[in-house]
């Protein structure tokens, strides 16, 4: 499972309740919304990090709760991620997620990518 701390369940709880806002003034009907973290190939060290609100799920996801979010993933993202941690950090030189993955042999300067 990812972990999703407190702090980002927050953040991801307020970009949520923003679109769900932005849904109703434009009187389109609002749905559950999932938080996919995932991994793809590419960066500059191999795969890059996902992270994405989305409405639905597919087959092959996992799904768990952290914090009141539904957060989804696929199976084979989930054997880079297992045991890792997104975090949000709001400092003077920067304000984003961040994610600590212990399954990582080697990650960017960015952070946003890494090899396995």
């Amino acid at each position: 499972m990812v972990i999703l701390t407190e702090l980002a369940a927050k953040e991801v709880k307020q970009i949520i309740d923003q679109q769900q806002s932005s849904a109703k003034k434009n009187g389109d009907a609002t749905q559950s919304m999932f938080l996919r973290v995932g991994v793809k190939g590419g960066g500059c060290s191999g795969f890059s990090y996902t992270l994405d609100l989305t409405e639905s799920k597919g087959e092959n996801d996992e799904e768990w709760d952290q914090f009141g979010i539904p957060v989804i993933c696929d199976s084979k993202s989930m054997l880079y991620l297992d045991g890792a941690t997104v975090d949000f950090k709001d400092e003077l030189m920067g304000r984003g997620f961040v994610f600590r993955n212990p399954n990582a042999s080697s990650s960017c300067g960015c952070g946003s990518s890494f090899s396995a």
